[in-house]
């Protein structure tokens, strides 16, 4: 589905109980997002560091959603753009 929006810019998805899916897929508009907003998913699934290379990031929000991951392995290229990163409880640093 997310194919069929190849210069999408912002995704914002909210309080959806019944949203199932992994970040990972975001990665079909890898050159165009700049927000990412999936908050209270908790179906959603990952590890948020599926989305460290997407060059024109700048905001990242995750929080209530079954993310994974560890902060730690943030490195000085990684999210080259991003302002503000908001993280589950699930990510290591996190919430």
């Amino acid at each position: 589905v997310l194919a069929g929006l190849p210069v999408l810019k912002e995704l914002y998805l909210n309080d959806n109980k019944k949203l199932t899916g992994n970040i990972n897929s975001l990665r079909v508009l890898k050159d165009t997002l700049a927000k990412v907003e999936i908050i209270d998913c908790m179906k959603v699934e990952g590890n948020f560091m599926d989305l460290a290379d997407f060059p024109h990031l700048i905001e990242l929000n995750l929080c209530h959603t079954a993310v994974t991951g560890d902060v730690r392995e943030i490195c000085a290229h990684d999210f080259p753009f991003l302002r503000s990163l908001s993280l589950p409880k699930g990510v290591y640093g996190g919430d």
